[in-house]
């Protein structure tokens, strides 16, 4: 299952065909969805402009090609929900990937039709999220593992791999007081209906 985007921190000089190609690669072929694309600011902010174009001009082609779109936001939540904001609309749903906000970031993630994708953050003791997830309804939330980086705790520090996405769901598991297979169950449901499968 492929999706295919220009990842911001890939926002150089030539953005404008690396856009033209991934708009060339969506007519040649099926991707399930448009990403990651968004904007990261955390090494370098003298490309936010570019990179805020390239993510309007994705999103633009994920709602032509009827696609999901997958957010990656990292120091970047306000300038990420700009954009969202004009392009709000019914043709615009996805996930923000890695999600590691606020729970004001997390509610306004979801009133642009977005699933919130948790990792391995929800098992780290600074990662706050395990604070206010058991407020998001859990039909907002999709599993991630984001291998190889951000493994879960035991493993933190090493890398990731998909297998650990257990960890991740026996932590929400315990934050939702449910059981690790209903939290699996609802969150795969949730994965199929935003990719279409």
């Amino acid at each position: 299952f492929l999706m295919m985007g220009l990842h911001p921190t890939y926002v150089k000089d030539n953005y404008l065909e690396e856009v033209q190609h991934v708009e060339n690669e969506l007519a040649k072929r099926k991707f399930y969805a448009v990403g990651e694309i968004g904007i990261d600011l955390y090494w370098d902010k003298t490309r936010l402009k570019e990179q805020q174009i390239a993510f309007k001009k994705q999103i633009q082609l994920a709602k032509q090609y009827k696609l999901p779109i997958v957010i990656h936001c990292r120091d970047a939540f306000d300038e990420v929900f700009e954009i969202l904001e004009e392009e709000k609309s019914p043709e615009l749903f996805g996930i923000f990937h890695c999600f590691s906000g606020t729970y004001q970031q997390a509610l306004q993630a979801i009133s642009y039709n977005m699933k919130l994708g948790i990792g391995g953050v929800v098992t780290f003791k600074n990662g706050k999220i395990d604070k206010f997830l058991n407020q998001i309804e859990l039909q907002h939330i999709v599993l991630e593992t984001d291998s190889p980086y951000l493994a879960p705790i035991p493993y933190r520090g090493k890398r990731n791999e998909s297998s650990y996405i257990v960890n991740v769901a026996a932590k929400i598991a315990q934050i939702y007081g449910l059981s690790e297979n209903e939290i699996s169950t609802i969150t795969t449901e949730n994965s199929k209906a935003i990719f279409g499968i």
